[in-house]
């Protein structure tokens, strides 16, 4: 048994590096990060106990282990990002590490062959939750934000000055504004209930409705904001709004004589929809640890740069097997950036 930080170091999208890129240019790509991660590995007294392809497993002396981890890691970034990745295309060389700390069991696990293939097929098998955490950081460290395209219906509505017995007396009290006493719905036009925003012409095809802010060139309305309501259109009396299309959708009526489609807001006006690129999941930075490492480099390095500036923050992922909190940082030593 031994009680010691554990660091893997791991490729990513190595797969597209396959079909991007001879076999004889990767082999060369894998021999040079294989070298330069085991040598920062023995300067930083840590021991390469697992190659797996393009995986490397490093396990430290258990005295100052979390700052020689620490610092490792930090190296290993910096030589990985600047040196590894310096005849390749910006970022497309990339590497995710994890650290964890704690209990380990080593043993030999294989098979002996006898006859012509005889010889030992063992390995040394790390067995522990360190391992297996610092396993799947590595699998989370230095992933892309993850972005999806998301409709959503920008509608116009007419912005109207309550009367001055609106939201007073009897019809106050039970909730009546401007818009619930005005004539009635306002139809989309046009057989199939196109508007003015979807013909981009600033008017239905037979005058049903006339668009908001109109111009020969299609709607105009204020940017997007990130709140719900749109700024009022320029010297008109709207306002756009931003719906889902389900809510936008049941908003909507049918009717077959004469047939045409309406809205159930009297001071509804026109509407657009578009599409929008929203963040579905945060990227992560190349270094993540536990928080037990964070806390053990604090006490083993208070005074040092990632320390003092706050270089390894909390974030927000989960890791299965594991319910503390992670940290994860972007550091680098200038001086091996050459």
């Amino acid at each position: 048994m031994i009680r010691t930080c554990v660091l893997y170091i791991d490729m990513r999208k190595s797969t597209d590096l396959n079909l991007a890129h001879r076999p004889q240019t990767l082999a060369k790509l894998y021999t040079s990060f294989v070298r330069a991660m085991t040598r920062i590995a023995r300067y930083y007294r840590g021991h390469v106990r697992g190659i797996i392809g393009d995986r490397v497993m490093v396990l430290f002396d258990v005295d100052s282990c979390f700052a020689n981890a620490v610092n490792c890691a930090i190296a290993m970034n910096t030589v990985a990002k600047h040196i590894l990745n310096k005849n390749f295309q910006a970022n497309e060389v990339m590497f995710g590490i994890g650290i964890d700390y704690g209990r380990m069991l080593v043993t030999k696990a294989g098979i002996r062959r006898h006859g012509s293939e005889q010889g030992n097929y063992k390995n040394l098998v790390w067995l522990g939750r360190p391992a297996n955490v610092a396993s799947k950081l590595t699998d989370a460290a230095n992933k892309p934000t993850e972005y999806d395209e998301i409709e959503k219906v920008h509608v116009a509505y007419e912005r109207r000055t309550p009367p001055a017995w609106a939201g007073s007396g009897l019809l106050g009290a039970i909730g009546v504004g401007a818009a619930e006493v005005a004539s009635s719905p306002r139809s989309l036009g046009g057989p199939f209930g196109l508007a003015a925003a979807v013909q981009g012409t600033g008017s239905s095809p037979y005058g049903l409705l006339t668009a908001p802010n109109a111009s020969p060139s299609g709607i105009r309305y204020a940017p997007i904001s990130s709140g719900a309501q749109i700024a009022p259109s320029e010297g008109k009396g709207w306002e756009w709004f931003t719906e889902t299309p389900s809510a936008f959708l049941s908003q909507l009526e049918v009717q077959y004589c004469p047939s045409r489609i309406t809205h159930k807001r009297s001071d509804f006006g026109s509407f657009c929809v578009v599409s929008e690129r929203v963040e579905i999941k945060a990227g992560t930075p190349p270094i993540l640890m536990t928080k037990a490492v964070w806390n053990g480099f604090k006490k083993e390095r208070p005074n040092s740069a990632a320390v003092q500036k706050a270089l390894f923050k909390k974030i927000d992922i989960v890791v299965t097997g594991y319910t503390d909190e992670i940290y994860g940082g972007r550091a680098e030593f200038p001086g091996l950036r050459t």
